[in-house]
């Protein structure tokens, strides 16, 4: 997911006051505590899947929702939709920004989690369970493969955020 984060944290740290300008730091903690799960696999992205042999499950990581902060609206495709491996699928608007959601791995869309129509905070209050997007049947498994174990997507994560 192509977080469109930083734009705004820059903007933010530059602020006016009695029309002079005076840099504030801040440091963001939050990262620190987002969670990665054993028994899934992340893409570089910042989606997670859960492979249920005939069908996987998508999502945002508690890592990508953390950085877009409270989810507003979430886009997502049709049942019987196509998904390729690195291509947009869907897109979660939050107060900061509007990212797009790439799937990790190629298939048919089998199922979407509607209640995110009406509930697209369960995406920051349960990214992992709840806040989960689609469910496809994989059409090439050996995709997965090529995903982040957890502990490859912690120390992406860190080395990610060490450069911003």
């Amino acid at each position: 997911m192509a977080l469109k984060l930083w734009a705004s944290s820059t903007a933010n740290a530059l602020k006016l006051s009695n029309g002079r300008a005076r840099a504030t730091f801040s440091i963001s903690i939050s990262r620190s505590f987002s969670s990665v799960l054993d028994g899934l696999k992340y893409s570089s992205s910042h989606e997670w899947i859960k492979d249920e042999g005939s069908v996987a499950t998508i999502g945002i990581t508690d890592h990508a929702q953390g950085h877009l902060g409270e989810v507003v609206f979430v886009e997502l495709p049709e049942s019987g939709s196509s998904v390729s491996k690195g291509g947009g699928f869907g897109a979660v608007e939050s107060v900061k920004a509007t990212s797009d959601v790439n799937s990790p791995i190629s298939g048919e869309v089998v199922e979407v989690n509607k209640k995110l129509t009406e509930t697209p905070g369960l995406i920051n209050s349960s990214p992992y369970e709840e806040g989960w997007m689609i469910k496809v049947k994989p059409s090439n498994p050996a995709e997965l493969d090529s995903l982040l174990g957890p502990v490859e997507y912690t120390k992406f994560c860190e080395e990610e955020d060490a450069h911003h």
